[in-house]
């Protein structure tokens, strides 16, 4: 029996008390393993937890979505942030740009689903850079065009919001990027790699783990870095993650962000970070059964941000649709970020499964759907509605709960 109490009072967007709560956090399962109060692990008096690649990455991912929406940029200076080489002026920051990691290499490149399936692998990455190479060539160009069916270009959201930037077929394809690297970057390799007993349990690691042998000139083991690693795909720009605020970029931090302040899944947001907290104090005692459940957590409830957010952004569009006189750039806006996370919903996790919530046929069934003819100029309110229906029963949460 996993017995939990939660009286740690901290001004974040997950922890909340009231004056009189003492200052003590206890998460233990039934074999034992006590996680500490906060995302806190050391040795010899110094941290043991590193991910300063994944906030690399997403840093990068942070400037590569911002240069989507820049007409000065090229195509080939975008794709070389996607490509990013070690050394190569391609971000305004100097630290990244000396960088060894890159977005590409890890987008769809987890050990349990890409390692033995370069073909999706390929496709995947191509689409990504389609996305880019199409944005350059296709909606640059149109740039102070005004967007019609069939014709690329800008629209305007009603009572002076924003400015849209469409492809002919209505799809703003900075966000099909950025909501389509949540899943293939962040996702993927938290889910699907480094949670994974393939990464973790990999060569000596559990003997090494077991024996405290510490990766070569590092304080941690390999078997600690991993599941860091996996930590900071979700919370590595973070000013404090020891105390996540929420919000600190505009990936799976964002998104677990407006899932937690949704009252129908106030929680979840705990639900994670307890996982990851306990699944680290498992390691350090050496329970890898305690650490496999919680990766279980992580994998539900990770997946279910992504099935939500696809769910929701669906469900606003067709409220756009259905509405007296529809603003069809808040339409396009929603149903942009929608056709994202419907892409993202490949790289999920089905806890005790090796397999997604959504196949990558089924995805490209959905995405082929949403885009046919002629996109969201002409997709239907009841097209939208069977998609978020077929969504939401795959997961435990309905579709009047994720589109409000």
């Amino acid at each position: 029996m996993k017995k939990l109490v939660l009286t740690l009072c901290v001004a974040t967007a997950l922890f909340s008390c009231s004056s009189d709560d003492n200052d003590t956090i206890v998460i233990e399962d039934g074999n034992g393993v006590t996680a500490p109060d906060t995302y806190t692990f050391e040795r010899n008096g110094s941290t043991t937890v590193s991910y300063s690649g994944q906030t690399d990455r997403i840093l990068m991912a942070e400037e590569l979505i911002s240069g989507l929406k820049n007409t000065s940029f090229t195509a080939a200076q975008l794709q070389a942030m996607f490509d990013h080489q070690e050394g190569n002026n391609d971000f305004s920051d100097a630290s990244l740009n000396a960088s060894t990691k890159s977005i590409k290499s890890k987008t769809a490149a987890s050990s349990d689903y890409f390692s033995a399936n370069t073909t999706d692998q390929a496709a995947i990455r191509a689409d990504f850079d389609a996305f880019i190479t199409n944005q350059v060539n296709d909606v640059y160009p149109n740039w102070n065009t005004n967007a019609t069916s069939g014709v690329a270009g800008q629209i305007q959201e009603a009572g002076g919001g924003s400015t849209r930037y469409v492809n002919e077929k209505g799809l703003e394809y900075n966000q099909a990027f950025n909501k389509g690297l949540i899943g293939a970057l962040m996702v993927d390799q938290m889910l699907n790699n480094y949670l994974s007993t393939s990464v973790l349990d990999a060569g000596t690691n559990v003997a090494d783990n077991n024996n405290a042998v510490l990766a070569e000139g590092k304080n941690y083991t390999n078997m600690e870095h991993k599941w860091d690693e996996a930590f900071g795909y979700l919370y590595g720009t973070e000013t404090n993650a020891a105390m996540p605020a929420l919000g600190a970029d505009s990936f799976l931090n964002k998104y677990l962000s407006r899932v937690e302040n949704d009252t129908d899944f106030s929680g979840i947001a705990m639900d994670i970070y307890n996982a990851f907290k306990l699944g680290r104090a498992a390691i350090v005692a050496k329970n890898y059964e305690v650490r496999d459940a919680q990766a279980q957590i992580i994998r539900e409830k990770v997946s279910e941000i992504i099935g939500i957010r696809a769910v929701y952004y669906l469900q606003q569009g067709k409220a756009g649709l259905e509405a007296a006189n529809p603003d069809m750039a808040s339409v396009f806006h929603d149903l942009s970020e929608g056709y994202g996370f419907v892409y993202s919903l490949q790289f999920t996790r089905k806890p005790n499964t090796d397999e997604p919530y959504f196949t990558k046929a089924d995805v490209d069934a959905y995405i082929q759907t949403l885009m046919s003819n002629n996109g969201f100029w002409d997709v239907t309110p009841t097209t939208l509605q069977t998609i978020s229906d077929e969504i939401s029963a795959e997961f435990n949460f309905t579709t009047a709960q994720a589109g409000s």
